[in-house]
């Protein structure tokens, strides 16, 4: 047994999809090794948050240090006269994904701090025995190369993802190709053929602008030189991908998901609280009989009026039962004025925050209509609810593939022109989402979804993920003594 106790360095991204899933990542630590301690970084406006979601674990093990951040200053249209300055510490409070760039350049002004605060930690008598950083905080490898502490990084993606993009970039797969919908065989992987709409713009070549291309190469070389990336996934649904890149691939990816299954699994925060109103209608719903539809695309997804309009045609006209997290600008209520009061006995839209998971583990909910972001899916996958998959933006595209192609567990909707970034139309999201809900299709895939959450369920109790975590413990504890 260790002789001295492992104290881990954690620095999410702020925004909620990279912060959660760290913060569940510190809970599944801590019953690996329940002596460990903890010290997060973030900023002001963030530590609330972090700090409520870790109450579960012991003060005494636990340290928050917030760095000042001012953030930047961006234009805020509340309304035709009126516009604001905000100073934004969190990307989800952007009012486009435009500046979303610019916000991360602009964390590298906290690396003075980060550093020296480091430093003095590393003089005490419990040292950092190594970082866990969002990559991307790509400045963080400076400090830590200084100090000689290990790193890893968390990058949100799945291994799917990052071989495949790896791949294509390695291989020139797309050198060649006109057609951004042309499906091209991917090499050593039979059966994968990917377009270039299914990678992100910055990954398309000369069209990617240059602070985009910066920003990629900084975090690159930022994970290349990292100990390794710790991945909200689980070696059964990815063995193919995560021999294929520790075989191929520096630095090793260690699958120790699904993260959000460290949580009670009562759900704390609920327990506590007041029940919220969309719970209440969920639970009318479980008596009546009735199966719901969870409709969430994020907090990042820019829709256009357009297919916002066609979104709440679509819905409306399914004529099942829907709860949706609805995320929109205020100047696109006026796409959906009436909306409400036509599907009020059958549909909620609830316009702040909520506690997915809450909602994925409810026996009503059987159907998830989703951007595909991975932790999304992931906690799809863990309540055993099938997914119709509409990507959006960054990787969320493969992410649609892993979902209907690898592991069958979803659907995809159907854009009419048949691309993969194609319009949905209202008649085309409306018959998917009565294929998932009560199609023959929709039902295998149901079928598959649930076998696959006590896949995952195993994976983390004793199983692959459980494993694999002790033995990336193992490997750094060793390195202490």
């Amino acid at each position: 047994m260790a002789s001295k106790n492992l104290h881990i360095a954690m620095f999410p991204f702020m925004s909620k999809g990279h912060t959660i899933p760290q913060l569940h990542l510190a809970k599944l630590i801590h019953r690996h090794r329940p002596n460990a301690t903890f010290t997060i970084f973030t900023t002001p406006s963030n530590e609330p948050f972090i700090s409520t979601s870790l109450s579960s674990l012991p003060p005494v093990i636990l340290t928050i240090f917030t760095l000042p951040f001012q953030g930047i200053k961006v234009d805020n249209k509340l309304n035709e006269l009126e516009v604001v300055q905000l100073n934004v510490e969190n990307t989800d409070q952007l009012p486009s994904m435009s500046f979303f760039h610019s916000f991360v350049f602009a964390t590298e002004s906290m690396k003075p701090l980060f550093e020296s605060t480091i430093e003095e930690i590393q003089k005490g008598e419990n040292p950092i025995s190594f970082l866990i950083h969002d990559f991307f905080l790509f400045w963080t490898s400076n400090v830590t190369s200084k100090l000689n502490i290990p790193r890893f990084y968390f990058s949100g993606m799945n291994v799917y993802a990052h071989t495949m993009s790896r791949v294509v970039y390695a291989k020139n797969v797309f050198d060649g190709v006109e057609s951004m919908d042309e499906a091209v065989q991917i090499p050593d992987f039979n059966g994968i053929s990917l377009t270039m709409n299914d990678f992100d713009s910055s990954l398309n070549g000369p069209a990617a602008n240059e602070i985009a291309n910066d920003f990629a190469m900084k975090v690159g070389l930022a994970c290349s030189t990292s100990y390794g990336a710790v991945v909200n996934s689980f070696a059964e649904i990815e063995s193919q991908f995560l021999t294929y890149w520790n075989t191929n691939f520096q630095p090793k990816s260690w699958c120790v998901g699904p993260f959000c299954l460290a949580e009670n699994q009562k759900i704390d925060e609920l327990s506590r609280a007041k029940t919220p109103l969309w719970m209440e209608w969920l639970n009318e719903r479980k008596e009546e009989g009735k199966q719901v539809l969870y409709v969430a695309f994020g907090t990042q997804a820019q829709i256009t009026n357009e297919q916002l309009k066609e979104m709440t045609l679509g819905l409306e006209k399914s004529g099942v039962d829907f709860l949706w997290a609805l995320r929109i600008k205020k100047a696109q209520e006026e796409v959906i004025e009436g909306f409400e009061e036509r599907v009020k006995e059958r549909g909620m839209v609830v316009r702040d925050w909520v506690e997915q998971r809450a909602i994925l583990k409810h026996e009503s909910v059987q159907g998830f209509l989703s951007h595909c972001g991975w932790n999304s899916i992931v906690e799809s996958i863990c309540g055993g609810v099938p997914i119709l998959a509409w990507p959006m933006m960054a990787e969320q595209h493969l992410n649609a593939r892993v979902v209907v192609e690898e592991m069958k567990v979803g659907l995809r909707v159907e854009t009419c022109d048949r691309k993969v970034r194609g319009f949905v139309k209202w008649e085309g999201l409306s018959k998917m989402v009565n294929e998932l809900m009560k199609g023959d299709v929709g039902k295998e895939v149901r079928k598959n979804a649930r076998e696959y959450s006590l896949v995952a369920k195993k994976a983390v109790q004793g199983g692959s993920s459980w494993v694999s975590l002790e033995k990336l413990l193992n490997e750094l504890e060793d390195g202490m003594n």
